[in-house]
C-alpha cells in the first residue's frame, strides 16, 4: 500500500511535515517549528535543565613568542610590533619580522636622518651651497684630490677648471689659468693619478699639476668636436673614451700648444652611436661601461702578461662584455670597490654586483629605481650615489658590509645628504679628500658640500606598513616612541593606506616619551604605518635628538562570532504549541541522521530562529544526542533530545 501525505507508517493518521523548503531555508505553514536548520525545522525542547545559551566565540588565538626580540607575543590582549634599529636600510613597504630575518631592521623611506648606527638614528648633518655655476647636466664634474698641502675638491665646472678647500664651512676656491684664454668650451670629464688632473673638453685633453693653477697644457687633440668623452686613470694608465673609440693614452707625453694626435684605438664599438660612460679597474682587469639608446654593457679589458707596451707595461687584450644590462637600461656610471664590489649607476636607479676572481661580474636587482643614478664615490663601508632625493638633488647611501637577504646581491641603502631646494638630481659626487666630507654638483645650481657639525633642520623615517601577517582588520591604538630627548624633540605621525598623515604626538625634553593614542584613522584598518619626524635642538644646531625605536599597540578588529547552543527535541511523533500533531515512525532516527550529514559536510547552512524572526548563516560546531522518555504524551516513539551548538559567520 502506497501512504499519502497524511499517514505515517503506524496505523495513526496524522501530519507529516509541510512547507515550503528554497534553498535550504524552512517557511512554517500547518506545523508551528521553532528552530530551523539548513531547511531542517525543529521544536525547541528549552527549558530550565536545558537552557538556550549563547556567548562570543574565542577570536584571540593562543601566541607563543619565537621572535628575535622578546615579548612580541607573549603578552595577552594587545597585538604588539616593535623596532628598535633600522640599520638594513629603507625599501620595505610592509614590516612583518616572521617572513625574514632582516626586515626588523628595515624601514620604508627616510630623509635627513643617519640610520647606521646599530639601534639609533639621528639627524644627518646639513648641505651648503659653495659655489654658483651655470653648467649644464653633460658638464659638471668633480673628483677628490689633494693639491699636495690641502684635502681638495678638483671640479670642472664648466668652462672652468677649479680646486676648492674647506677647513670650514667656507671656500677657498682658486680657478686654473688654462692655455686657452677665454677657454670657451665645457669640460665633459676630469680624472686624476693623484699629482696631475686630466680634463676633457669636446676638443682636446688638458692635463697639468693639481698644486698647481697655471701650468695647463694640451696632451691630445680629440679631432673635434665630439659629443661625448670619458677619462680614468687605471692601473697606471690613462685611458679615454670617446665617440665610439677606447684610447689607451700616454700620461706622461709631452703637452704641445694644439694637443698630440690620438693613438690607434684600443677598441672600436660597432654601434656608432655607442657613448663610453666609465673607465673602472678591479684586481684582475680594467673596465669600460656604456651605452647606446637600446642596450648597455660593460667590457672587462685583461692584461697580457707577455708582451709589454712602449711604457713596459703589459700589453692590453681586446675588451669582451663582463655585463649586459636590461634593454632599455643605460649606465651612466661605475666603480668598483676593494676590488669585490662593482656599483652600477644607472637610467633606472643603482644596482650592486660582485667581482669574481677571474675578473667577471655578477649584478642584482635595482636597490633604487625612483631615479636616474649619476656618479659614486666610496667612504669606509659605504658606497655614496647622486641622484634625486625626494624631488631634490642629494646622495643615497649603501650599506656594502652586508646584504639584505641571504645569498642575494641586495644591499641596504637609504636616502642621505640633500640639496634643499633643487629641483634636478644631483650628477657628481666626491670626498674631501681623506675626509668623510661629501659633496656633490647641481647641474644648473653650483656645488653643495656638506657642513662639518652643523645638522639638518629636520628629517625623518617612515616605517613600513604594520599588518601583523594578517590581512583582517585592526584597530590601532596605541604607540609608544623611544630615544634621548636632551636635544631636539621627536613627532610621531600615523600614516594610512592613502598616505595621509594624522599627528600623535611630540616628544621633547619637557614632554618625555610617554605613550600615547592614537586617534586617526578613526576606523579598523587592514594595515598602519609610522613617521618619526626629527628636529634639531633650537639653541644649538649641531645637536640631534636620538631615536632609538618604537612600539606600536593594536586589538584585532574582526567582527565577534557567536556560540549558541539550543536544544531541541527530536521525537518520532510531536506536538507544537497548538496541538497540531505530526511523525511518524522510525522519523526521529532518520531526523537525527540527516542533521548529521550535514554536519559531517562541514559547510555553512543557514539558522533559523522562527521565535524572533532571526535568520544567519553558521557552522554546526556540535551535535548532542541524548535519548530520553518522551517528557509527555505530546512526544511518543523513539527519540530524545538534541543539542545543537553552532557558530555564526
Amino acid at each position: 500500500m502506497v501512504r499519502d501525505i497524511t499517514e505515517g507508517r503506524s496505523t495513526r493518521s496524522i501530519a507529516v511535515e509541510l512547507g515550503i523548503g528554497a534553498g535550504n531555508i524552512w517557511q512554517n505553514t500547518g506545523i508551528h517549528y521553532d528552530i530551523a536548520i539548513d531547511g531542517m525545522p525543529f521544536i525547541a525542547a528549552i527549558s530550565d535543565e536545558r537552557p538556550y545559551i549563547r556567548q562570543t566565540a574565542p577570536f584571540r588565538k593562543q601566541q607563543f613568542d619565537n621572535q628575535a626580540e622578546p615579548g612580541e607575543q607573549s603578552l595577552t590582549g594587545w597585538w604588539l610590533r616593535s623596532q628598535s634599529s633600522f640599520h638594513y636600510g629603507a625599501g620595505i613597504k610592509f614590516y612583518e619580522p616572521a617572513q625574514d630575518e632582516s626586515l626588523r631592521f628595515q624601514f620604508n623611506k627616510s630623509k635627513g636622518v643617519d640610520v647606521w648606527e646599530k639601534g639609533q638614528v639621528t639627524l644627518l648633518n646639513d648641505t651648503t651651497q659653495v659655489s654658483t655655476s651655470s653648467v649644464s647636466t653633460s658638464a659638471a664634474k668633480v673628483i677628490t684630490a689633494n693639491d699636495g698641502t690641502d684635502d681638495i675638491f678638483f671640479i670642472a665646472d664648466g668652462t672652468n677648471i677649479k680646486k676648492m678647500s674647506l677647513s670650514t664651512d667656507t671656500p677657498t676656491v682658486s680657478t686654473y689659468t688654462l692655455t686657452t684664454s677665454p677657454h670657451t668650451l665645457d669640460f665633459l670629464a676630469i680624472t686624476s693619478n693623484g699629482v696631475k688632473y686630466y680634463a676633457a673638453d669636446n676638443a682636446r685633453i688638458h692635463t697639468g699639476n693639481l698644486g698647481g693653477s697655471t701650468n695647463d697644457g694640451h696632451l691630445y687633440d680629440l679631432v673635434g668636436p665630439v659629443a661625448s668623452v670619458t677619462l680614468g686613470y687605471v692601473k697606471q694608465r690613462l685611458i679615454a673614451g670617446t665617440k665610439a673609440k677606447l684610447y689607451e693614452l700616454e700620461s706622461t707625453k709631452a703637452t704641445t700648444p694644439g694637443g698630440n694626435a690620438l693613438p690607434t684605438a684600443l677598441y672600436t664599438h660597432p654601434s656608432t652611436d655607442w657613448t663610453w660612460s666609465a673607465i673602472a679597474e678591479g684586481p684582475q682587469a680594467i673596465y669600460a661601461a656604456g651605452y647606446n639608446r637600446t642596450s648597455s654593457s660593460i667590457y672587462k679589458i685583461t692584461l697580457d702578461d707577455t708582451t709589454a707596451n712602449s711604457l713596459g707595461f703589459p700589453e692590453l687584450n681586446v675588451p669582451t662584455v663582463t655585463v649586459d644590462l636590461p634593454v632599455g637600461e643605460q649606465i651612466y656610471a661605475f666603480d668598483v670597490y676593494l676590488g669585490t664590489y662593482a656599483v652600477i649607476c644607472t637610467s633606472k636607479g643603482v644596482r650592486v654586483g660582485v667581482v669574481d676572481t677571474n675578473g667577471d661580474i655578477s649584478y642584482g636587482p635595482l636597490l633604487f629605481s625612483d631615479a636616474a643614478c649619476k656618479s659614486v664615490a666610496f667612504r669606509d663601508k659605504f658606497a655614496y650615489v647622486a641622484t634625486t632625493v625626494d624631488g631634490e638633488a642629494g646622495l643615497i647611501r649603501i650599506d656594502l658590509t652586508h646584504t639584505v637577504e641571504d645569498g642575494g646581491l641586495i644591499f641596504p641603502w637609504a636616502w642621505d645628504l640633500v640639496a634643499s631646494n633643487t629641483a634636478v638630481g644631483a650628477s657628481n659626487v666626491a670626498f674631501l679628500g681623506n675626509t668623510d666630507r661629501a659633496g656633490f654638483v647641481v647641474p644648473g645650481v653650483g656645488f653643495f658640500f656638506e657642513k662639518n657639525t652643523e645638522k639638518v633642520p629636520s628629517g625623518y623615517l617612515q616605517t613600513g606598513f604594520v599588518r601583523y601577517n594578517t590581512l583582517e582588520d585592526k584597530n590601532f591604538k596605541r604607540v609608544v616612541g623611544r630615544g634621548d630627548l636632551t636635544y631636539g624633540s621627536i613627532a610621531i605621525q600615523s600614516r594610512d593606506e592613502d598616505d595621509t598623515l594624522y599627528d600623535v604626538i611630540t616628544y621633547s625634553s619637557a614632554v618625555g616619551t610617554p605613550e600615547a593614542n592614537i586617534s586617526q584613522p578613526s576606523v579598523p584598518k587592514e594595515y598602519l604605518s609610522l613617521k618619526f619626524i626629527l628636529s634639531r635642538d633650537a639653541s644649538d644646531s649641531t645637536q640631534s635628538p636620538i631615536f632609538t625605536g618604537y612600539q606600536l599597540k593594536s586589538i584585532p578588529a574582526t567582527p565577534r562570532n557567536r556560540l549558541i547552543r539550543v536544544p531541541l527535541f527530536c521525537y518520532d511523533v510531536e506536538t507544537d504549541k497548538y496541538n497540531v500533531q505530526i511523525g511518524y515512525e522510525d522519523r526521529a532516527y532518520e531526523r537525527l541522521g540527516q542533521l548529521e550529514t550535514i554536519e559531517q559536510d562541514g559547510d555553512i547552512v543557514t539558522f533559523q530562529d522562527f521565535r524572533v524572526e532571526e535568520t544567519f548563516q553558521c557552522l554546526i560546531e556540535e551535535i548532542e544526542f541524548t535519548s530520553l522518555t518522551p517528557p509527555d504524551k505530546r512526544f511518543t516513539g523513539f527519540g530524545g533530545v538534541i543539542q545543537l551548538t553552532i557558530r555564526t559567520v
